[in-house]
């Protein structure tokens, strides 16, 4: 089981990380035309509109994806049928969410057709609910294609829909405020419910369930409210939906108090960067850290219920073994992706701040460059290694943690806002660092839910008697008494530290030793820090570690499969 579990997630995990190169390719040419008709404040009206859609979408539907990912009580059509709640959560919390923009952002309905836009996107994360059914087949059978097509589409048409409506506005001379952004957005919503609609009618023709409310007949491990919704998923969804709330603060919560503090200029240099910052996460990390989740889940999951035949000493003992072979294949998986992960992590933080402006400057132009975004790009480096690290210890979190630790986690996260709000606040009102700041206090915001994930994770395997050292020396379960999680295993070599840590200094003398890379402007400053970044990597790659750590090259199980299959995904 842990072999064709790993391979198919694996496989997902290449063919959702090449939509996502194949898709930003397109959607990152357009973007870079599409900024020669923006200004600094549209950009940041359009974060505006964005977080209001995924406000809406994350409360209708976030609770319902992770119970259903959780949770297999009545299969397929149990997590279907609970899929309708969100579509009809929708409806109330869009007007809620409507009327509340509305009225408390005074400052944005001055933005020509702001009002008319927010009611188009309102529109637009309703469509995007009706797909949730189609949405919900697709994870339950691993259709990873059918995902590849929906979402690769859909953003290609967005990304077309708003740059022709700009640049139509702009050869006729008409202002439009931000209704291509609403526009764009309703596109998308209607692709991926199309798209997820035609995929997954045959699949769910060919495997006998239906992609519409069902009924199903209770059983005494399985009740039903209404015949129609399993009540363990609705008590799980219940449990998750105050978590989900939290979890939607901490995670836009920068854009709710740039929003706050900050100008409309500010905004748009903050989500520049963080768009130009992200797209690591969201064509790597993010791939990775969804197939992850419904890896976890399925390895760690509790084992089926025998019958009383089948429950001899026997069965016991192989159903014993086979949970524990499957919590060693997750543990294995775990730590190489946070090793692997932690890796990569110190290039970003010697070689990207420097890195970044330049980048900023070659595709955006000196006009984003020099207003500060290049400076705010580069901070942003800081937190792209934070953001991997999370993504995948909070999906193992989400995949295994009970209905108590979820709990506790929702407490742990309340604080974390708190603690992030205090820092943005001193970041941005009283430090006037302005969306370096931002980024600053996130890096504050992420740490700590790494801390409380890392925690999790030792007292999981603890309590399963093994720990990742043990693991990585050989897969022998260890003493509990003497062996413990450890968070050093994860780290690089001291040796790749070191090497890392002379990178900056190493970057600012030679700017002006190389006068012949000079001659050639910013491609020859991108020569030298690639050049020096090559070295890193070398060295990096070269390091010897302590015996018994795993040797940062030696990529196991997932994260192996994920890049040794890219090659065959291409020819899907």
């Amino acid at each position: 089981m842990p072999d064709n579990v790993v391979s198919a997630s694996a496989k997902g995990a290449s063919i959702l990380i090449l939509l996502q190169i194949g898709s930003r390719a397109v959607t990152f040419a357009l973007n870079q035309l599409l900024l020669r008709f923006l200004s600094p404040e549209l950009l940041g009206m359009s974060v505006q509109l964005e977080l209001f859609k995924i406000g809406v979408q994350y409360f209708s539907r976030e609770s319902l994806r992770v119970a259903a990912v959780r949770r297999s009580d009545g299969g397929a059509q149990a997590a279907i049928n609970l899929s309708y709640l969100a579509i009809m959560a929708n409806i109330p919390l869009g007007f809620t969410f409507a009327h509340w923009y509305l009225s408390s952002m005074d400052t944005y309905t001055a933005v020509p057709y702001f009002a008319e836009a927010l009611r188009v996107n309102q529109l637009a994360a309703f469509v995007e609910l009706l797909m949730e059914p189609a949405y919900t087949a697709v994870q339950q059978n691993m259709l990873y294609k059918a995902r590849a097509a929906a979402e690769g589409s859909s953003v290609i048409l967005k990304t077309l829909t708003v740059f022709g409506l700009f640049y139509w506005a702009n050869k006729q001379g008409i202002n439009i405020g931000v209704l291509p952004f609403a526009a764009g957005e309703l596109v998308n919503s209607f692709t991926l419910t199309a798209v997820y609609w035609a995929w997954t009618i045959p699949v769910a023709r060919a495997n006998n369930f239906s992609l519409f409310l069902s009924k199903m007949k209770s059983s005494p491990q399985i009740e039903y409210l209404f015949s129609l919704f399993s009540k363990p998923l609705l008590w799980l969804m219940g449990s998750l939906f105050f978590q989900t709330g939290i979890k939607w603060l901490l995670t836009e919560g920068d854009k709710l108090l740039i929003a706050t503090l900050a100008s409309l200029e500010d905004q748009g240099m903050y989500a520049l960067s963080a768009n130009y910052g992200g797209l690591i996460a969201r064509m790597l990390f993010q791939p990775i850290e969804t197939s992850a989740r419904n890896l976890f889940a399925e390895l760690c999951g509790a084992p089926p219920e025998e019958s009383e035949e089948q429950n001899g000493d026997v069965s016991k003992t192989a159903a014993k073994s086979t949970a524990t072979e499957n919590v060693k294949a997750a543990s294995q998986i775990l730590v190489t992706l946070l090793r692997v992960y932690a890796v990569v992590s110190l290039l970003a933080f010697t070689v990207g701040p420097t890195l970044a402006p330049l980048l900023l400057r070659l595709v955006a132009g000196s006009r984003w460059s020099d207003s500060g975004a290049g400076e705010v790009l580069g901070t942003y480096c800081y937190y792209i290694p934070f953001l991997a690290i999370n993504g995948v210890s909070e999906a193992f979190v989400a995949a295994t943690a009970s209905t108590k630790d979820l709990r506790n986690q929702s407490f742990w996260m309340g604080g974390n806002f708190v603690v992030f709000a205090s820092s943005a606040w001193l970041s941005l009102r009283v430090w006037k660092l302005g969306a370096k700041g931002l980024v600053l206090a996130n890096c504050v915001n992420m740490g700590l839910r790494i801390a409380f994930n890392l925690s999790f994770i030792r007292k999981f395997f603890k309590e399963r008697g093994m720990v990742s050292n043990a693991l990585l020396q050989g897969g022998v379960e260890a003493d509990m008494d003497t062996q413990e999680f450890d968070v050093t295993q994860i780290l690089p070599s001291m040796y790749a530290v070191a090497a890392a840590a002379v990178v900056p200094s190493i970057l600012s003398r030679t700017e002006d030793v190389l006068p012949v890379l000079q001659r050639y402007g910013i491609m020859g400053e991108l020569a030298r820090i690639a050049g020096i970044g090559g070295t890193l990597a070398a060295v990096i790659h070269r390091a010897k570690v302590p015996e018994g750590l795993l040797d940062q090259v030696q990529i196991l199980d997932l994260l192996n499969r994920v890049f040794m299959t890219l090659t065959s995904a291409f020819m899907l």
